[in-house]
């Protein structure tokens, strides 16, 4: 592989459905003054790398990529350089990939006073058009290890989805425009290397959406592109105020498919961080990606925002706290249950507990006196530390089945059906239910461990 070093290239059609620049650079139907770029500022310096982390340094670690001025391929790519994955990492990807006719190139480029990182890929020979089906092909016969084949995979697959809900097709006739160029496949696969590298827990800032036209290959287009915002379902979004594509296809198939939204900044403490820049250099904001490395606070939850709610009970039945417990589990406890005590007199009792949240602790005191034969209910605020869970829908024999997964700096992530729904497919279709509940949890691990995890 050609490496470019020359450091005067830009991205021209990187990673889009559709043909305006990737880099940030993006033409609209009127002029906008306001955009222009400042050269003076902005001239490309000769990359060198000021720190390199070792492979696995994000285990058990949170990634964040804070991005106030949006995302794209090259700006992840270029974060993440900047942040420690060795360039040789990411080229190292690139060579099993049977493409020619591109080179890379890495530079320092200032920002409002900010030396971020750059990545550009310059073609230079046509390149064809590809579909989905031809990409995935190349993929999985191309020389990668299997972490980053199978993100690369994911993220690619991600957008294909997009783009065929965006275009009401089936998604094995998904035909990429400038998505399936060279130098989109590049920023894919090179993104999947510098996470693939770190190993991290991704998490992803709210994103800016643009206003505006722009025109692609498929006609004139809303800002958002349609296949962007299919990328990014379930992230949150707010307006960036201006006629700029603050996010692009590419970038948005990397974090939807490969990130989980944090619609605040993560409690962790920062080890690393790290500075991307796209190519365009707009002056009403610094076109600029922050990705920072940091290992999460153990505590999951803020102090003092549990509070226990407990009652003894030595006349109740067994009828009667099965539904005490049920009612408080409906109306809102993290957690109820009974625990078998002896009260006065040799009485055989239980204590009724349940795990509130601080400001429902009211409300269920009040359910909880008014369900049993209680007098009087005990608070005590506690503390709790708690794995992050996410809920995953995986693809079984037996059909799709919800499973709940925790996560975090506490080792492996544990993975558990919902139990509902298994017995429901099992009922359904006259199998044993350990045999639906035992797909499920292998489909969970296929998916933690393309995802690296």
């Amino acid at each position: 592989m050609s490496h470019d070093h020359d450091h005067d290239h830009e991205h021209t059609d990187h990673d889009h459905a559709h043909p305006h620049p990737h880099d940030h650079a993006h033409p609209h139907d009127h002029a906008h003054p306001h955009d222009h770029a400042h050269p003076e500022h902005d001239a490309p310096r000769p990359f060198r790398a000021h720190r390199e982390l070792p492979r696995g340094a994000g285990r058990g670690k949170v990634l964040y990529l804070d991005a106030p001025s949006g995302l794209a391929g090259d700006m992840i790519v270029a974060a993440l350089v900047d942040l420690g994955v060795p360039t040789a990492a990411i080229e190292t990807a690139l060579s099993g990939l049977p493409l020619t006719g591109y080179a890379l190139g890495w530079s320092l480029r200032t920002r409002h006073a900010i030396v971020a990182t750059h990545f550009s890929v310059t073609e230079h020979a046509a390149q064809p058009q590809r579909t989905w089906a031809q990409i995935r092909k190349m993929l999985q016969t191309a020389r990668l290890s299997e972490g980053v084949r199978a993100l690369a995979l994911r993220a690619f697959a991600h957008l294909a989805q997009a783009e065929a809900r965006a275009h009401r097709v089936d998604v094995e006739d998904v035909h990429f425009h400038e998505v399936g160029a060279v130098d989109s496949i590049v920023d894919v696969v090179a993104a999947a290397a510098a996470l693939d590298w770190l190993e991290a827990d991704l998490r992803v800032s709210p994103l800016p959406m643009g206003r505006g036209l722009t025109q692609a290959a498929h006609g004139t287009l809303f800002l958002p592109a349609p296949a962007t915002l299919e990328c990014l379902i379930g992230h949150p979004t707010y307006d960036g105020e201006h006629p700029f594509e603050f996010v692009t296809p590419t970038g948005a198939a990397l974090v939807g498919a490969l990130g989980a939204p944090a619609p605040a900044w993560p409690r962790m403490t920062p080890e690393a961080t790290g500075w991307g820049a796209g190519t365009a250099n707009p002056s009403f904001r610094p076109n600029l990606l922050r990705a920072v490395l940091g290992a999460p606070e153990v505590s999951a939850e803020a102090q003092g925002s549990f509070v226990l709610l407990e009652t003894n009970l030595d006349d109740a039945s067994g009828e009667l706290i099965a539904y005490c417990i049920e009612r408080l589990l409906i109306e809102g406890a993290k957690d109820a249950w009974a625990t078998p005590i002896t009260m006065k007199k040799g009485r055989p009792a239980v204590v009724l507990s349940a795990l509130a949240q601080a400001p429902d602790a009211g409300r269920l005191t009040v359910t909880m006196l008014r369900e049993s034969t209680s007098l009087g209910v005990r608070t005590t605020a506690v503390d709790r530390v708690a794995r992050p869970r996410e809920m995953i829908e995986v693809e079984t024999p037996y059909g799709a089945i919800p499973v709940k997964v925790a996560g975090g700096a506490f080792g492996p992530p544990q993975a558990k059906p919902e139990l509902d729904a298994c017995a429901a497919r099992a009922v359904e279709l006259g199998i044993p239910l350990r045999e639906v509940i035992l797909a499920a949890i292998l489909a969970a691990a296929e998916v933690l461990r393309a995802r690296g995890r």
